[in-house]
């Protein structure tokens, strides 16, 4: 049965391209991007916190784009480019914006972090020498009870320097 035709209860073929991968998976019309991802096509770096859009957990990249995956039903990321946590570097290796978090500690228990790095990602592709304050901006839409920030700030403000300058 195609997305189109879905109707409550069935459940419909779903396919995308997850972190430069074709995947397909089954869904119902109601199911939440975030659960796909997690349950049906196992990227468990996908993190659901609020399921309201406030918290910023479920953060991945749809078509480039920083989007909240609760907020967002299954079927339509049908046909799809979806990139979460994974697949922001290649397998066993970090880009600019992951060595810097490790450098400066901008995680403590991790769970904000993956679609705090999406969002960051997303951000610095539009704003690529971004103002510490365009910074916290962005960071407003995340909620991390664990680093108070700085940390975050600091690692995406010197992610920025280093991928202006190529390194």
């Amino acid at each position: 049965m195609s997305v189109q035709t879905c109707l409550a209860g069935q459940k419909a073929t779903i396919e995308l391209t997850l972190n430069g991968q074709r995947r397909s998976g089954k869904a119902e019309p109601r199911l939440l991007l975030c659960d796909f991802l997690r349950h049906e096509l196992q990227a468990f770096g996908v993190h659901v916190g609020c399921e309201h859009g406030i918290c910023g957990a479920c953060t991945v990249l749809v078509d480039g784009r920083a989007v909240r995956s609760c907020t967002q039903y299954a079927v339509q990321a049908d046909g799809r480019d979806i990139v979460t946590v994974e697949g922001l570097a290649e397998a066993g290796t970090m880009n600019a914006l992951q060595r810097a978090f490790a450098k400066h500690h901008a995680l403590q228990c991790g769970y904000c972090t993956p679609g705090i790095l999406c969002s960051a990602t997303h951000f610095l592709r539009e704003t690529p020498a971004p103002t510490e304050r365009e910074v916290r901006d962005m960071l407003s839409g995340h909620i991390c009870r664990c680093t108070g920030y700085a940390s975050i700030v600091a690692a995406i403000l010197e992610a920025a320097d280093a991928v202006s300058r190529g390194a």
